[in-house]
């Protein structure tokens, strides 16, 4: 089990690498590319092959040439420990201060290099130790301990297959906003039902429970769908 760090840190710049690449690798399942690294970060490729070169010399990353980037144990240590401090701040702004959750995001990147452990407790207290975030995102413990997440993207589940949405991705508000428009929660059920011809959009089959109105056919575009993440791949 890898241990949070409470006292030594690195700087923004190198917080934000370490973050970015659990996240990828945790969004993906893999190794991240140079490439990958680069767009998410808005940087340019040598910018982020920099940068990745001075991780590698400080032992927070691994990168063998012409394979993908992975954190070494120290690396990936101090990436859960920003992601934790980003996933609080988002809940501590949701629960406590009613920001909506398209616009949490923006907010906790700023203070999450800038909040203390000992404040960072105090709000983990206050909303007595969330496992997940306003988007479902799992927030590791004090000590590093990272809640499991059993879901699949909507786009791999198998049309008949369906479940509970548990995770949304977070990094574009548009999607956030939408489905506040059209009244879509974490905890509503989804029916994979077909998808439409030429890479069209997916039709899936929308259910409030206990909200007492029908179910709905939605259509879903693939950018939408590939952000939606189902809890279940049992039939609803």
């Amino acid at each position: 089990m890898n241990t949070v760090p409470t006292g030594e840190r690195h700087s923004e710049s190198v917080e934000n690498y370490l973050k970015t690449i659990f996240l990828l690798g945790e969004r993906w399942e893999g190794s991240v590319g140079i490439s990958a690294l680069a767009e998410r970060l808005q940087v340019s490729s040598p910018s982020a092959s920099g940068m990745v070169r001075k991780l590698v010399d400080t032992g927070l990353v691994d990168h063998a040439r012409y394979a993908g980037i992975t954190l070494t144990p120290a690396g990936r240590a101090s990436a859960l420990a920003v992601v934790r401090r980003h996933r609080l701040i988002e809940m501590f702004l949701v629960t406590e201060l009613d920001l909506a959750w398209d616009e949490v995001h923006e907010e906790a990147e700023a203070l999450e290099h800038a909040v203390s452990d000992r404040l960072l407790d105090r709000i983990d207290d206050r909303l007595g130790h969330p496992r997940f975030d306003p988007h479902g995102d799992p927030i590791p413990g004090r000590d590093g301990d990272l809640p499991e997440v059993l879901a699949r993207r909507l786009p791999e589940l198998r049309f008949g297959e369906g479940g509970e949405l548990v995770r949304v991705d977070d990094t574009d508000p548009e999607v956030l906003r939408y489905l506040d428009a059209h009244d879509v929660r974490l905890g509503d059920r989804v029916l994979l039902v077909a998808r439409k011809p030429f890479d069209g959009p997916f039709v899936v089959r929308l259910t409030r429970p206990g909200d007492g109105r029908a179910d709905t056919d939605e259509e879903w575009g693939p950018s939408l769908a590939r952000a939606l993440w189902v809890g279940s791949g049992a039939p609803v």
